[in-house]
């Protein structure tokens, strides 16, 4: 199965949800061109009322396809952007990749991963019961958060629905991807 882009999402104003696009412009060292979360520092809410000056390593969100199928599997109709992230793909573990890989996204665009998104409470309110699904806990007792990656903008380009994507691991010893 190839590893490719389903559809791209963006919104300049803050809203859980973004929607969908033609195309979404990557800036290298912003994110989304006119998206409410690109920039240079923390556009979050929650994380500007922590600190605004912190770095933004969230700057492309991405989410896996087969999680919007595995939770409308659960009952939960949930469409490409409706979770806020600019970028679904398809045929990639984004999960599993470690922190620091490269992702090579069409002609030119390049974002670089940088952790897990740490689900939050407004998945409930968008539909509840759905912030179950998308984290929860391993055998052991450990936080398993499933709602995409997070990724700052190294190279910028356009990115389209059908965008092939290539992966560059990063030099070993691979760090496993934490919440950001």
């Amino acid at each position: 199965m190839s590893r490719h882009v389903t559809a791209v999402s963006s919104n300049g104003e803050y809203s859980f949800t973004k929607p969908n696009r033609d195309s979404v412009t990557l800036l290298a060292g912003l994110g989304v061109e006119g998206d409410v979360h690109a920039g240079v520092t923390v556009r979050h809410r929650s994380r500007v009322a922590q600190d605004p000056t912190q770095p933004n390593l969230r700057q492309v969100h991405l989410i896996h396809e087969e999680l919007l199928a595995e939770v409308r599997e659960a009952g939960f109709e949930v469409a490409p952007g409706a979770l806020g992230e600019n970028i679904t793909t398809r045929g990639i573990d984004l999960l599993g990749l470690p922190t620091g890989t490269l992702l090579h996204i069409g002609d030119r665009a390049v974002v670089e991963v940088t952790g897990l998104r740490n689900p939050c409470v407004q998945i409930d309110r968008f539909r509840a019961g759905l912030l179950k699904r998308v984290v929860g806990r391993d055998a052991a007792g450990v936080v398993v958060r499933k709602a995409g990656i997070m990724s700052v903008v190294r190279e910028g380009g356009v990115v389209r629905p059908g965008d092939l994507i290539r992966t560059e691991l990063p030099a070993q010893p691979h760090r496993p991807l934490r919440k950001v």
